[in-house]
């Protein structure tokens, strides 16, 4: 049975029931609101200069996450969300597996290897490149950000052989 072919009485019933996904966020957003307004109230504040101290900026962030939770309890019951689009399994896979082998690889390979499969694994998954294009483009994209970030901004990341060729 097509939606167009359902029966009125069973749309009114799928129309009045709340979005459980919709629910589901409401219900996070919540317990990470109480997490972070419990965070924000347990800190003692010492020395608080024109009533703005430590707890200011977690306690609005925990208010937020109020202020959101309740609005996405509203749309759950409302039924106000949009359609959902099918979620594809294989992008996920390619972009998670390629965060997985950047982080097994990081200490031994270093950070442009690593971090240049990671690209080509994320461009892999949205559909961009062959991987014998985007891996060296990503080694030698992520090459760069390693000499950027050590060079000029003299922090530290994990050296593998190809940044051990350079001085």
């Amino acid at each position: 049975m097509t939606p167009t072919e359902a029966s009125p009485a069973r749309l009114n019933e799928k129309e009045r029931r709340p979005d459980r996904a919709v629910l589901a966020i409401a219900v996070l957003l919540l317990i990470l609101s109480g997490v972070v307004g419990y965070a924000a109230w347990s800190v003692s504040a010492r020395s608080v200069a024109y009533g703005l101290g430590p707890t200011a900026f977690p306690a609005f962030v925990g208010g937020a996450l109020l202020i959101l939770s309740i609005g996405t309890f509203i749309a759950a019951f409302r039924n106000s969300f949009p359609e959902r689009d099918h979620d594809e399994i294989a992008p996920v896979l390619w972009i998670v597996g390629g965060l997985l082998l950047q982080l097994a690889l990081l200490r031994t390979a270093g950070f442009s290897i690593a971090t240049g499969l990671l690209f080509a694994a994320t461009a892999k998954g949205m559909g961009r490149g062959p991987l014998w294009l985007t891996v060296p483009a990503g080694i030698v994209l992520s090459f760069v950000i390693f000499l950027i970030f050590t060079r000029l901004l003299q922090l530290s990341l994990p050296a593998g052989p190809l940044e051990r060729l350079i001085p």
